[in-house]
């Protein structure tokens, strides 16, 4: 007996085998590795597809809201040229936040979600942004298509947590993250992205 079609043999990799979302680059798919409970950095594995252990946080910060990547993008090039003062992407897939007013404690599940802004972070010299959405259907924060809908305070939280998170008392940081943008900049970043992988890996 055939299998039935959509069917994965083996499980899709997350970064590769997952679907960008339902319309890009607005309403897309936010794979989570870390929740607002972990105290461990957990990472995706780009060869296996297997959340690893990155490191335990270093410092009492929790990240505010769930926090991983839009499937099949890559920050390269393009995503570097929206970002001034970068000098190129990452190489990673772009990073995702996603606010949900009903607390989401597992990692490693999809979530439909519409993208309503961004942080443009530059880490060693690089563009890191951060992508900021809402879960769809949420109760509280669905219906926002832009982050100035959303409290000042949450995209604040936001900032702080990514400005010290790796910031170790006496150490220099390597971070800046200067701007918070809206919808229309963050959809052109995640376009940017999309075209990037295509460039990278392909179709």
């Amino acid at each position: 007996m055939p299998f039935p079609h959509p069917f994965y043999r083996w499980r899709p990799h997350p970064w590769h085998g997952l679907d960008i979302g339902k319309a890009p680059p607005n309403r897309v798919h936010a794979y989570i590795e870390i929740t607002p409970f972990d105290t461990v950095k957990y990472e995706i594995d780009k060869k296996t597809g297997y959340l690893r252990v990155d490191r335990p946080q270093r410092t009492s910060s929790q990240p505010p809201t769930l926090y991983g990547f839009i499937p099949r993008t890559y920050c390269g090039e393009r995503v570097g040229r929206l970002c001034e003062g970068a000098s190129g992407g990452d190489g990673d897939p772009l990073d995702i936040c996603v606010f949900s007013e009903r607390p989401i404690s597992r990692s490693e599940v999809v979530l439909n979600v519409r993208v309503i802004g961004g942080l443009q972070m530059i880490d060693d010299g690089e563009a890191d942004d951060k992508i900021v959405a809402v879960l769809e259907n949420d109760s509280l924060w669905g219906d926002a298509e832009d982050i100035s809908q959303l409290p000042t305070a949450l995209a604040e939280r936001l900032r702080h947590y990514f400005l010290t998170y790796k910031q170790l008392p006496g150490e220099p940081s390597n971070v800046t993250l200067d701007t918070i943008y809206g919808h229309e900049h963050a959809s052109a970043v995640v376009q940017a992205a999309i075209e990037d992988y295509q460039d990278e890996f392909g179709e």
